[in-house]
């Protein structure tokens, strides 16, 4: 791991800082870039978030989904917190605190976005940066290569329904053209493409591949620091004018993270998984798809919205806490081994 993703939070928060202060300064330049959108799709976003995901997508086998078998209760255990805990935990979180324990504190008639925002957050599994924790924790990488090959293919397929599904019970109309337009833009298309791609760059030998990817990689990360600029930037004013709101809404976002991470990393222990899956388990259970959060969300109910600020605020937790997450799971490696050996 290069110095760069070692140093990731430090980046992550001096982008936050810098979004914030140049869309307070510049307001006409990201108003300007905004308005580039087509059929509620951010252009300059869309673009950012494709070069973000493909490069990640491009080191997915999905030959790999073979390996399961070697680390099925691990599996097991992902599968069962990303789809069947995470995504109605958060919509119970969510309803309990922003619907209503802090709705006086909230602004009249935002409940329902921030909401839905946090449900997009928590019903796409991480896909791209939990390959960044498993390297961190020394996971196990064809489980974790496995796991997130797994996730794509059910996202593809799950991920429009689900949030149909959960985004009606909170009582939200569902625009379902744009939201399978977001799924197309956001999984279909870089799944296709990184695919297509890595099968071509595998003609010419695995050389080939490591060599795109030496280069892409770090295009990646430049990405997702650039896209961290323009969304602090668009929600500068709304993080600047509401500190209580985003705190507010931290909150059901730190309780999920520490939830799920924690039911994963248990439920692994009682099945005997081992600690070199367990670890990954627990993050890639933790954390999210943040980049097509913020994509649907943007796309659903616009740049300006509760929904866009919501899993902004995402954004802003998600490295810091699944940094913390990491640290938890190696301290306590000679616990969780002391009786799944």
């Amino acid at each position: 791991m290069s110095r760069f993703e070692r140093t990731l939070s430090l980046w992550v928060a001096l982008c936050i800082v810098a979004g914030i202060a140049l869309g307070h300064l510049l307001p006409g330049v990201f108003n300007t870039v905004a308005s580039a959108e087509v059929a509620k799709v951010n252009l300059p976003v869309a673009g950012l978030i494709w070069l973000m995901i493909i490069p990640m997508l491009l080191k997915i086998d999905f030959g790999a989904l073979a390996q399961v078998k070697e680390h099925w209760r691990g599996v097991m255990v992902t599968l069962f917190i990303n789809w069947a805990v995470k995504p109605f935990s958060m919509a119970l979180l969510g309803t309990l605190f922003i619907g209503t324990l802090f709705a006086g504190l909230l602004p009249a008639g935002q409940g329902p976005s921030y909401i839905a925002g946090l449900i997009l957050l928590a019903s796409a599994p991480c896909t791209a940066m939990v390959f960044v924790w498993s390297n961190l924790c020394g996971g196990e990488p064809h489980y974790t290569l496995s796991q997130v090959a797994l996730n794509d293919l059910i996202m593809v397929f799950a991920f429009a329904p689900l949030v149909g599904l959960l985004l009606g019970v909170a009582s939200i109309t569902v625009p379902w053209a744009t939201l399978a337009l977001s799924v197309a833009l956001y999984i279909v298309v870089p799944v296709v493409v990184a695919q297509g791609w890595r099968r071509s760059l595998l003609a010419g030998g695995e050389a080939r591949l490591k060599r795109a990817l030496s280069v892409l990689q770090p295009l990646s990360l430049v990405a997702l620091l650039t896209t961290l600029v323009l969304l602090f930037g668009f929600q500068g004013e709304q993080i600047l004018a509401q500190p209580l709101v985003i705190g507010l809404l931290a909150v059901p976002i730190l309780i999920q993270v520490y939830l799920n991470a924690g039911l994963a990393y248990l439920l692994s222990r009682r099945f005997g998984v081992a600690w070199c899956v367990a670890a990954p388990a627990a993050l890639i259970g933790a954390s999210n798809f943040f980049e097509l959060a913020v994509a649907a969300a943007i796309s659903l109910f616009g740049l300006n919205s509760g929904a866009a600020l919501a899993t902004v605020v995402g954004v802003l937790v998600e490295v810091p806490v699944m940094l913390s997450v990491v640290r938890l799971v190696k301290a306590t490696r000679p616990w969780y081994e002391q009786r799944s050996s």
